[in-house]
């Protein structure tokens, strides 16, 4: 009779532990389901490595449904897109949602699920102070996106201790904004000069803003730009904004992520997009697990990978020490 009694209160407290514990794994046999919001378009690269990230945690265990707001190609189609991921998210009903780069914040969570509803929400990518939208709450943190600017602009010294003098370049836009308050908070320690940032919104205002450079800076330093328009309203895509500010500048660029780099770019430590997208499910996962978001507190990434572009090595007649290859991606320019 003991033993019974025993054997009771254990299978008890196992159900307590999975419904207490595990309320969302508590549905026996049921998969998670995850409502993954991106700011850009599917194809977009920075897209793709978070989706990767994310993937890479959550993919095999959860029940998955990705929305792309494309907000660099149509921007003013934004805010319909994030009506659309709402009715998703309404007919869906997941267990938790990941917001990706900011136009998802302030188009989507901020509008229809902030203090509104109780799913966890955990947002990547995001460039400015996360305070901005009221994060955290009781139901929304996240990780935060700082650029490796000193440490991309220390790189190109070693390549070329003949730059002096750094411009930057970004699309006006929510990101765009946000690393010119980077670059204005840091740039007195920065190993190169700095001397300019523009922020254009079309091919004119670019044109405008390289011919202004190109006697202001020795190197450039340029953020993702795609979106910006031409005179027919047509968005450019980023390789031929890259060839663009190659031909109207005639500078070296220092790049912002991977793509730059295949593209034309020089060098750049870049941030890595499979880091925002694992971290936020990570902590995302936790949350359907039943730990409180506020004991999961917004972090920053920290990982950074060094790059080099041989083919612009060579045309430029930089010969770069072992050292500074050592520990460095080689890739070349993608035709």
């Amino acid at each position: 009779m003991l033993q019974r009694k025993l054997l009771y209160s254990l299978a008890v407290l196992a159900m307590v532990c999975v419904c207490g514990v595990y309320p969302a794994m508590a549905q026996e046999g049921k998969k998670l389901k995850v409502l993954v919001v991106m700011s850009y378009e599917e194809n977009n690269p920075w897209c793709m490595e978070i989706k990767e990230g994310i993937d890479s945690v959550l993919a095999a265990s959860c029940d998955m449904k990705y929305v792309y707001m494309d907000t660099k190609k149509d921007p003013q189609g934004g805010p319909k897109k994030a009506e659309e991921a709402f009715s998703l998210y309404q007919s869906f009903q997941p267990d938790g949602v990941i917001t990706a780069d900011d136009n998802a914040q302030s188009m989507f969570v901020v509008r229809y699920l902030k203090d509104k509803v109780k799913t966890p929400i955990m947002f990547n990518g995001v460039n400015d102070d996360s305070a901005k939208y009221g994060y955290p709450n009781s139901h929304i943190s996240g990780i935060l996106e700082v650029w490796h600017i000193a440490e991309s602009l220390a790189l190109a010294k070693q390549l070329n201790p003949n730059f002096k003098t750094v411009g930057f370049i970004a699309k006006e836009s929510e990101s765009g904004r946000a690393l010119s308050a980077q670059v204005q908070k840091e740039a007195e320690s920065y190993p190169i000069k700095f001397a300019a940032f523009k922020l254009p919104k079309t091919v004119k205002d670019l044109e405008t803003a390289l011919g202004e450079l190109k006697s202001q800076a020795d190197v450039l330093f340029m953020d993702s730009m795609e979106g910006i328009t031409d005179d027919s309203g047509k968005p450019l895509n980023s390789k031929e904004l890259v060839s663009l500010v190659l031909t109207k500048s005639g500078k070296p660029l220092i790049g912002a992520n991977r793509y730059h780099l295949e593209q034309g770019a020089l060098c750049a430590v870049i941030k890595l997009g499979q880091e925002q997208g694992k971290t936020s499910a990570e902590m995302l996962l936790k949350a359907m697990q039943g730990t409180p978001v506020s004991q999961l507190p917004v972090v920053k990434n920290h990982k950074g990978k060094r790059i080099l572009n041989v083919t612009v090595l060579k045309a430029l007649g930089i010969k770069p020490d072992l050292t500074i290859v050592q520990g460095s991606e080689i890739v070349k320019t993608k035709e």
